[in-house]
């Protein structure tokens, strides 16, 4: 049993980099024919991802993607997208709390709307300045490349989306990702 669920892990950790490789790639086209994705099915899966550090740190993950069952975005982009924005969302925890993330999807004037709130750290206003940045990082007591955030935003930026944040320094930020559907 453990051996399986081992296995499953490393299955799906080369999944991620595998990719995570072929996002970095990002400036391609976005593929408008790109088949709807199962929301739900991609965080199912990231969830198991993640339930190592979250069982680690008493963290919750809260999802509400009832209003978007289907993304119209490349699989492979979504994903990507969804792992560095909740893994962040983890791995910045405040230490003097466990981890509280909650992700939301819905529509709103006709773009697909996805937050990603947390309880962790939070930014300064001059951090959030430059957030997005090639191999920006804030805090170093973590291990981190400076590569996800720009990722995020640059998966966004191609398909004709943004990115904002909105953060306070000691009680959390919230990711918001707008894109046309």
């Amino acid at each position: 049993m453990l051996l399986n669920m081992m296995q499953d892990a490393v299955l799906r950790f080369q999944r991620t980099l595998v990719q995570l490789s072929d996002v970095l790639q990002l400036h391609q086209a976005h593929d408008p024919v790109a088949p709807p994705v199962e929301l739900a099915t991609i965080v199912d899966d990231l969830r198991q991802d993640l339930l190592p550090a979250l069982q680690q740190t008493g963290g919750v993950l809260e999802v509400d993607a009832d209003a978007c069952p289907q993304v119209a975005m490349p699989a492979k982009s979504l994903r990507s997208l969804l792992y560095n924005l909740l893994s962040n969302a983890i791995k910045y925890r405040h230490p003097d709390r466990p981890p509280h993330v909650r992700m939301n999807c819905g529509t709103q004037h006709g773009f697909w709307h996805l937050t990603v709130q947390d309880n962790g750290l939070g930014l300064t206003a001059t951090q959030q300045a430059s957030l997005f940045a090639l191999f920006r990082r804030f805090h170093n007591h973590v291990e981190g490349s400076g590569l996800g955030l720009y990722t995020v935003k640059k998966i966004v930026e191609n398909l004709g989306g943004r990115v904002e944040v909105h953060s306070e320094l000691g009680v959390g930020s919230t990711f918001s990702v707008y894109i046309p559907s």
